[in-house]
């Protein structure tokens, strides 16, 4: 199981089967329809509807947006692992003959959410006016209000809070002769004053001059009514807007019930938009259609049987062309699954590739478990997972990364039991602290932080080998083409350099036996030797063969060496998570009164292990990603390749139990 072989394939059925056909291939999810561009054959313009399908499940994803604001679902963290859940063929059928009659119950919620918008901005509005007029509040008289026959009134604001008696000083100093008014303060704050003037109209144009002399301005809102009446019928309206409010908040929670249906509505509207996206990619004849595309061989004769049984078809099966950009189907068993995800975060394979998710799901376990090397954390996580598969109906990705973190935590207790370190040192610390015993080392092969050079010499032996599987790949890829003197010119020579250069280097930290170091010698030189006489093999002219020669053999010197350093990070975030965690146990253990203690030790346990392996989770997560996608892939790998994208039943929240679980 890895990369599936594809087949192309063509189905040429009557045309008045095309509707049951497009729906079972869409159920069974297993063939890519391709666009036909044949003169010969007409093609059916299907925009128009598909934007109609869209604007249904736009107006479907308001209307459960809609619920979810004014009566959220009570949906915990666990239950949404429970995936999509599962209806009949024939619920689904059912509802799709209903289908319009819960679109216009969308429509309505769409409509009510409409008219609380509306209804809170009268009220937002309203409260505006009503802020400007609470100034006025004590005013007696219309904002509005002219004056008589033979008065005028200005109603107004001058800057800054003054007092009437300033008011009537400043006056005075610019018109001094001016005494046919009359002047309140109506209120006074410290950004503005409000005023009331009456003056006589013989005075009205020199009255106004000067009040603008001093900075007099009309307010912005003048109501006709007493500004207390004025208040009054506000609160009134807005009391009549709440209500409103309220009375459109009930009816959006009466169609709670109907939040299934709606979430329904969205995948059948998805599932017709795609068939007819479909529709648009065949080819149509008076009496026929033809759709061609691609179809995985493991499939094709379950997918070929049902049609020939079911419709009056004829169906080919091809190998598609070496120029074809075929897509890509990766298919693959727990333990390789795993890292399917970390694989197509980088690239899918190419047309070259093989599938690297076999060969990379034991080396991607084997480093996450180095590098966070408590067995503690990994009886957590192998735990956590298995529980969740096993009470869950989760589905798809989730399903493969809660694997593969359950095979990291496999690898994580493998590594921590070997480094004698379970939650860090609280095995010895409970002892000693608490039983005033002084137990032995726990670690079945040796612990790290007393012999960090041993476990650093280790750590570059696991990224050679990594590297080896990587060339062994790259080997059985060229050997497999034909390339055969290139798979053992293009790898073994490599092997044999780092193998001789690794007891030469591994000499300069720790003591190596003079037997391996001579050993180490002469096959270095021999891969040398190769490198440079096989390397530049392409070009005709010697000169140019010894440069190419000398050329990669610079580039595999330093590339190799400073891939194999990067394998250091499996010392450093191993040693990181056992000293965090010793950290963690030993401030726990600091007061001496044996019951403090205790319960000081508890709280630091439960509260600093969880952290520190959550920081250590994503350190190795990401470290482990990096090693492969720049050291281990770079050996072999590609990438490019596009996904297989099937006509399927592409829906979020159902899942029709006839529909193929792949």
């Amino acid at each position: 199981m890895a990369k599936l072989v594809m087949k192309r394939i063509e189905i040429v059925a009557l045309l008045q089967d095309r509707k049951q056909i497009l729906e079972l291939l869409q159920q069974r999810g297993m063939v890519e329809i391709s666009d036909l561009n044949d003169e010969a054959l007409v093609k059916v313009n299907t925009d128009s509807r598909v934007l109609m399908f869209d604007k249904c499940i736009n107006t479907a994803v308001a209307a459960k947006e809609i619920l979810s604001k004014y009566c959220p679902a009570k949906q915990s963290l666990l239950s949404m692992l429970n995936g999509r859940r599962e209806i009949s063929k024939g619920e689904f059928e059912s509802f799709a003959k209903q289908s319009s009659i819960y679109l216009d119950k969308c429509h309505k919620l769409i409509e009510l959410d409409k008219a609380i918008n509306e209804h809170r901005a009268a009220i937002v509005k309203i409260q505006t006016m009503m802020d400007s007029l609470k100034a006025w509040a004590d005013l007696d008289m219309p904002m509005q209000y002219k004056g008589t026959k033979y008065t005028c009134c200005y109603v107004g604001t001058l800057p800054n809070q003054r007092a009437r008696e300033d008011i009537l000083q400043d006056i005075a100093a610019r018109k001094p002769e001016l005494d046919l008014f009359h002047l309140e303060v109506v209120a006074s704050y410290k950004e503005m004053t409000c005023i009331a003037v009456i003056c006589h109209k013989s005075a009205a144009d020199e009255t106004l001059d000067v009040l603008r002399q001093i900075g007099f301005s009309y307010p912005s809102y003048l109501t006709d009514q007493v500004p207390s009446q004025a208040l009054r019928q506000f609160e009134q309206e807005i009391d009549k807007y709440e209500k409103e409010i309220e009375g459109c908040i009930k009816s959006i929670e009466s169609y709670a019930e109907e939040r299934e249906k709606i979430e329904l509505l969205i995948d059948y509207f998805s599932m017709r938009k795609d068939k007819y996206q479909a529709l648009s990619r065949i080819g149509i004849t008076k009496n026929t259609f033809v759709i061609s595309g691609y179809i995985p061989e493991k499939y094709a004769g379950v997918i070929v049987g049902e049609l020939e049984s079911k419709f009056t078809v004829a169906v080919t099966l091809s190998t598609p062309a070496d120029d074809e950009d075929v897509p890509v189907l990766l298919e693959n068993r727990d333990f390789a699954a795993g890292v399917e995800s970390v694989t197509e975060m980088y690239a899918l394979p190419s047309k070259r590739d093989i599938d690297p998710n076999p060969v990379m799901a034991f080396f991607y376990y084997l480093l996450f478990g180095m590098m966070l090397s408590d067995a503690g954390y990994g009886v957590l996580m192998v735990a956590g997972t298995a529980i969740v598969l096993r009470k869950f109906n989760v589905e798809g990705s989730l399903r493969k990364t809660l694997k593969m973190f359950f095979y990291c935590g496999i690898s994580t207790i493998f590594w921590g039991a070997l480094f004698g370190s379970w939650f860090g040192d609280i095995v010895p610390i409970v002892c000693r602290e608490f039983f005033g015993y002084n137990p032995p080392s726990i670690a079945l092969w040796f612990e790290p932080v007393a012999d960090p050079i041993r476990l650093l010499l280790f750590s570059f032996g696991i990224g050679i080998i990594h590297l080896f599987a990587g060339l062994a790949v790259s080997f059985k890829m060229a050997w497999d083409e034909g390339r055969k003197l290139d798979a053992i010119l293009d790898t073994v020579p490599i092997y044999l350099i780092v193998l001789g250069a690794a007891p030469l280097g591994a000499g300069i930290l720790a003591d190596v036996p003079p037997i391996l170091a001579e050993i180490g010698k002469y096959l270095a030189l021999a891969g040398v030797v190769l490198v440079v006489l096989t390397a530049g093999r392409s070009s005709k002219n010697i000169f140019a063969r010894i440069g190419g020669g000398l050329y990669a053999l610079y580039n595999i010197a330093s590339g190799y060496f400073s891939d194999i350093l990067s394998y250091s990070r499996l010392l450093a975030l191993g040693l990181a998570t056992g000293s965090i965690a010793g950290v963690i146990n030993l401030m726990g253990t600091m007061p001496k009164n044996l019951v403090v203690k205790g319960i000081l030790l508890t709280v630091v346990f439960i509260v600093g292990h969880p952290l520190n392996m959550a920081i250590n989770l994503l350190g190795a997560y990401v470290h482990t990603n990096r090693l492969h996608f720049v050291e281990f892939f770079s050996k072999f790998y590609e990438g490019g390749g596009r996904a297989f994208n099937p006509l399927k039943a592409n829906t979020k929240f159902i899942k029709l139990k006839e529909e193929i679980q792949k």
